[in-house]
Parts: structure tokens; sequence; C-alpha cells
């Protein structure tokens, strides 16, 4: 496994990572991916993949949560996320992929789902939450190789502990500013003083232009050039540097009511700022956010009689900004450790990205005068 940012020395922010810097930290969170490697006739290959979120173990219908979203920039698409803004619940996984497979995955989901809960003839519907980033440079994505198996893959694959990220899952063929990118994750655990809660972060970063790259605030992209790690962007009839996209995910165990969370899912745009990133229109910036915080919402039920009126908590307006700056730390080293982790890949008709070498990483710092915390 590759060293991450900070065993690297590369300290984002002042504040204190969870356990495990990860989207993981907050407690009930799980992650699995399930990747698709297919080497195909005439050059084409295969390099995609699924990842889904758990928000609680058991079904998420079951044990919903408050949930918000914000979208920066809206070249990207997302199922089931104008429910998430009408009623402020989140009652589904979360599953992120390419482009091209968001529709296989959200049926998937659904088939999964009512076969888990053995629903017979009752009355069921949901609306699964799937978010996507491009990968077609390096996958043969007009071949829809996501298949309903690897969704199942993916979801029976969720654990706790440490997620792996770069080339795996959904970000197995996404780009982040001209090198392999994909998926990264980080947290923030805020000190007692300031609630002590947790904001966990999962990105898959497929965005961004080589020299607009910032890590730990220095201009490193600009001396990486293509004369030192050849872009992808490079090779001819190619797209220009900067398409794609990047979604976030925010997890919180502090009692967030919606529009709080939706407050906290705009932080994101932070975080990629940042980076570096953040101002291409060819870019689908959307971000969500969650909190486990409040324990017993509410299940929608008809049957039940009575039940009117139900408690919940909220971290006081006074004391939210905590958060936001944790949202926004979290969100900008997950995107350094997506570049860290990944691999190289030779991708779909000769393409390749190549992975963000760490040596010359630490040797740009250096010369621009950083030291290691």
């Amino acid at each position: 496994m590759k060293k991450r940012a900070t065993e690297l020395g590369i300290r984002i922010g002042q504040g204190t990572p969870g356990p495990l810097n990860a989207i993981t930290d907050v407690p009930g969170v799980r992650v699995g991916h399930a990747s698709v490697r297919k080497e195909l006739e005439h050059g084409r290959r295969a390099c995609t993949g699924v990842t889904v979120i758990e928000p609680r173990p058991g079904a998420a219908r079951l044990a919903p949560c408050f949930a918000g979203v914000h979208v920066l920039n809206g070249n990207g698409d997302a199922t089931g996320l104008e429910w998430i803004r009408e009623a402020g619940m989140l009652t589904t996984p979360i599953a992120i992929t390419n482009t091209h497979s968001v529709g296989v995955v959200r049926d998937s989901l659904i088939r999964q789902e009512r076969q888990q809960l053995a629903a017979g003839d009752a009355v069921y519907w949901t609306m699964p939450v799937v978010m996507e980033t491009f990968d077609g440079l390096l996958n043969d994505i007009n071949g829809f190789h996501v298949e309903a198996e690897h969704v199942a893959e993916a979801q029976a694959a969720v654990h706790g502990g440490l997620p792996a990220e770069g080339n795996v899952g959904g970000g197995s063929g996404m780009i982040c500013h001209e090198f392999k990118g994909g998926i990264g994750t980080a947290s923030r655990r805020l000190a007692g003083a300031q609630g002590g809660w947790t904001v966990g972060a999962l990105v898959q970063a497929n965005h961004g232009k080589r020299g607009s790259l910032l890590v730990q605030g220095y201009q490193v992209g600009r001396m990486l050039g293509d004369d030192v790690i050849p872009s992808p962007f490079s090779q001819r009839r190619l797209p220009q540097p900067g398409m794609g996209s990047i979604v976030v995910v925010l997890a919180t165990d502090a009692p967030l009511l919606p529009e709080q969370c939706r407050r906290l899912a705009q932080r994101a745009s932070l975080g990629i700022a940042r980076t570096g990133g953040g101002t291409e229109d060819s870019s689908g910036d959307i971000f969500l956010a969650f909190a486990t915080g409040n324990q017993q919402l509410p299940v929608a039920d008809y049957a039940q009689q009575g039940a009117f009126t139900q408690q919940v908590e909220m971290v006081r307006p006074d004391h939210i900004s905590p958060l936001f700056e944790a949202a926004a730390e979290a969100v900008e080293e997950a995107i350094i450790n997506a570049l860290l982790a990944a691999e190289d890949v030779a991708g779909n008709g000769g393409h390749q990205a190549r992975a963000l070498p760490h040596d010359a990483l630490l040797v740009a710092l250096r010369e621009l005068g950083w030291r290691a915390a």
C-alpha cells in the first residue's frame, strides 16, 4: 500500500484526523468496492467499477439519516437527489460509478433491496442515490461493463476500517489533475470542547488541470509538467485537460438537520478549491452530506396511528463552524490521498494515465520551501 498524505509529512490544515483518517471514522459508515478489469478486442479495455457507501449497518430505509445536497457545477448527474432536497432524508445506500453505468447500478440497488426486505406484494418504491464521473478515456465506457453482479459484489464487500483508495471501485478509470485519480478519503475529529464529532469525506476525483494542482497550498502542479510525467491529455485527439468531474460524500455523527447538512455539503467546494479545482465548466461537481447524530428518525409506516411528532436534536448555529472547517479539510486531504494511492493505468485505446510519483512530489514541495510536518 502506498503512503498517504500524513505518512509523507503532508499536513492539511490544523484539524485532527480520526483514527483511520477516513469516512469510516464516523461510527456505522461502511464502504465497499467492486472493480472491473477486462482485456477486450482491438485494444479496448474495461477499467471501471462501482463503490458503495452504507450510512448505517443494515437497510438504510429502516434507519434513515438527515441529508443535504449541494451542486457546485452541474455538468454531471445523480439519481435520488431530488427526494433528498425535498424530504431531507437519505433512505438508501450511496453508489458511485461511471457516467454510463448509473442506470444499471440504480436498478440493481432497487432489486437487491427488494429481495433483502422480502416485500412480497406490498407497495414498494425507492429512489437510490447513484453518483457518477466520466472514465471514458481509460475505460471502454460504451461497453457497459458494470453489471448487477458488480453492484452486489460491492455491497457484499462493505466494511469498516480503512477503505481502499486510488484505482478501485468507481475510481478505477478516473484521472485527476492529469494524473491517475480515483477514490480518496480522510476525516477530521473535533475536540471535546467543540462537540467531539467526526466529519469524514470520500471523493471520486476525476477533475482538474495539472498546472493548477496545489498540495498544502504549494503550486506543485507547475513543477510537474508533461516533460516530467506525461499527461494523458498530451495524446492526439483527446479532450482538453480539466474535463471530468468530482463527487463528494460527507458523513458526520453530529446531529444536523437537513438544511445544516446542505450547508456542510457546500463546504466541499472549499476543499476542492484548495487543491486547485472547481473552476471548469466541463466538470460535474456534486456533493452530498448525511448526518447520523439523530439515531431514530421516523420510518414511513402508513398503518401506524398516533405518532404525529418526532424529537430530534440539532447543533446550535453558533457551534457549527468547526464542522464546516473539518469538512473542507477532509475533502482537501481526500483528494490528495486519491492521487497518492493511484497506480499507473494503461487504459482503453492505448490511453495511459501515470500516477503522481511520491518522490517527484516531495522534491517539488521542498523546492517551493515546504518542510514535512
